[in-house]
């Protein structure tokens, strides 16, 4: 899995949480690392911050919805944002799930699960 964060104490502690749940994780600071790590390693699924400067999430499942080869990467935006319009933005780009930081730890994992069970979108 690939979790992308630009804030680096966050991506430390969720890559940590994530490991010790039992997933190998892939860890991106920025849009660009993010969409050449997805290219080179194809996760099973992909966390990702929507606010990070320069190639924001939202701009990063654009792009992974337009190429076929990533087109059903399952995504989970995982977000500061609690304004129903950027959630609604979020789904609109093709996020499967989106949740709201501080988000609950359980809750993410399940969510993880769920998505790699179904085997993408």
């Amino acid at each position: 899995m690939l979790l992308v964060d630009d804030y680096e104490d966050a991506l430390q502690v969720w890559s940590l949480y994530l490991q010790t749940a039992g997933f190998d994780v892939l860890t991106a600071p920025d849009g660009p690392q993010a969409l050449a790590l997805i290219a080179e390693h194809r996760p099973d699924v992909a966390v990702i911050d929507l606010e990070m400067p320069g190639v924001s999430g939202f701009e990063v499942a654009h792009q992974l919805r337009e190429r076929a080869e990533t087109h059903d990467l399952p995504l989970i935006a995982a977000t500061g944002y609690s304004y129903p319009k950027q959630l609604d933005q979020a789904r609109r780009v093709g996020f499967d799930v989106v949740l709201v930081k501080p988000c609950d730890p359980v809750t993410l994992v399940a969510e993880i699960q769920r998505l790699c069970a179904a085997g993408g979108r």
